[in-house]
């Protein structure tokens, strides 16, 4: 029988914030290449080493290994000015970002006007023009990096959207009066700072496999702000579940070995939108200020809830998640009590609408709290017999294996349980 490849996709099974940066550049050790393939400088991952802090938003996480390639994909859209601040960052910090970090040809081009349209939106988006962007691409008006490198061709396409974008705002009455001609001449000049960095990154991942060497892909928000399979209008604008990482990279299905979901212990979601399981009362209060649930990238306090069984159920069913990372389990240690959204009442399937989702109503098993420490906590057998019980009924519940528990921001504070199928994807054989 013919093995699988040992390439793995890690990404976020609830709303977002659920712990990714961490759990990538805690493996990244493992893998060659690190890969990223939606999204934009919208996605924030927080990452603590000692007492250094890192908050990335388009690098990978896995640059912080030096010598570990990292890879923006063709999946995401990129501000030249936000990827330029964030690898002076990196390179202050001593990475060596020119020697790690490649950008694909294929990826889309973010402009000013794009947060000038974003602002118009009212339903918690960051307002960085992500959204906008998308549409152009989907448009087939996008601007993208292998055309910014092509001076003529690049004028030549900015002329045109630019007429375009003054039409727009003439119609919906916005006065952006940018000076277009300096904003042509800056992206001339960030053309040539990324330009060392840009490859056709589909064939320098293919290339990687085909040598045997180990790929993660890292995908930014969850899977309920997926544009075709989240709360939708509540949703980002790219392809978030696993079936992103193939459109967002160019590598093909067969390529991947596993999926590992990261869920935290509770759940969270950032701005509007149906939220079944928010609790908010003090309980919630409480998991926000322990848990420090506040946006990498905006600062916005996150709405707080608890763990939801049916969501977690809906979002294993369309990854296909092989294995489960739970983050911030330390976070409930202080709860008498913990409830658990079990199933949502006269509901089987996840509603497709964003009104039926509003309108469901959770049913909840509570399970008690575990009262002490387990914070810092790396070994299974360590922890509180109360917090196994909590890990073993949401296994039980959703079906799926928590096979890595995350119990701090640290990379030592991290529970990778022996003989699960987290633990067999993760690790380097041989």
């Amino acid at each position: 029988m013919k093995s699988l490849p040992n390439n793995i996709i890690i990404l976020g099974a609830q709303w977002g914030d659920e712990g990714k940066g961490k759990i990538v550049d805690l493996l990244s050790r493992e893998f060659d290449v690190v890969a990223r393939y939606q999204g934009g400088h919208n996605a924030g991952h927080t990452i603590r080493i000692g007492d250094r802090k890192f908050v990335l938003k388009l690098i990978p996480s896995g640059i912080l290994h030096p010598g570990k390639r990292a890879v923006i994909g063709n999946g995401l859209v990129i501000d030249p000015a936000a990827l330029l601040m964030e690898t002076a960052q990196m390179e202050a910090a001593g990475v060596d970002v020119l020697g790690q970090l490649r950008i694909s040809n294929r990826a889309h081009i973010l402009f000013p006007w794009h947060r000038t349209m974003e602002k118009r939106i009212s339903i918690g988006t960051t307002s960085r023009g992500i959204g906008p962007c998308y549409e152009d691409k989907a448009g087939r008006r996008g601007i993208r990096v292998c055309e910014l490198l092509e001076r003529d061709t690049f004028h030549a396409a900015f002329d045109v959207l630019t007429h375009e974008k003054r039409v727009i705002e003439q119609a919906f009455g916005i006065h952006d009066n940018s000076d277009y001609a300096a904003i042509r001449a800056q992206y001339d000049e960030y053309a040539e700072r990324i330009r060392p960095m840009v490859c056709d990154t589909s064939a320098l991942l293919n290339s990687a496999i085909a040598r045997g060497e180990r790929v993660l892909f890292e995908g930014a928000q969850g899977t309920m702000l997926d544009l075709d399979h989240g709360t939708y209008p509540f949703v980002t604008s790219s392809s978030a579940t696993a079936g992103g990482a193939m459109t967002g990279t160019g590598v093909a299905p067969t390529r991947i070995g596993g999926i590992v979901g990261i869920s935290k212990a509770y759940i969270t979601r950032v701005g509007g939108g149906p939220f079944p399981t928010e609790s908010l009362d003090s309980k919630g209060d409480h998991i926000r200020e322990r848990g420090a649930e506040f946006g990498s990238v905006t600062g916005r306090p996150r709405r707080c809830g608890w763990f939801d069984v049916p969501l977690m159920k809906y979002t294993a069913m369309v990854n296909g998640f092989d294995t489960l990372v739970m983050t911030k389990l330390d976070v409930l240690d202080e709860l008498v009590e913990i409830p658990v959204c079990v199933g949502y009442k006269g509901v089987t399937d996840m509603p497709a609408t964003a009104a039926g989702l509003y309108q469901v109503e959770p049913i909840y098993e509570t399970l008690p709290g575990w009262q002490s420490k387990t914070a810092g906590t790396s070994d299974y057998d360590r922890l509180p017999a109360r917090a196994k019980e909590y890990v073993a009924f949401l296994e039980q519940a959703t079906g799926i294996e928590v096979g890595c528990i995350s119990t701090g921001p640290e990379r030592t504070e991290t529970i990778i349980r022996q003989g699960s199928r987290f633990a067999a994807l993760t690790q380097k054989v041989g």
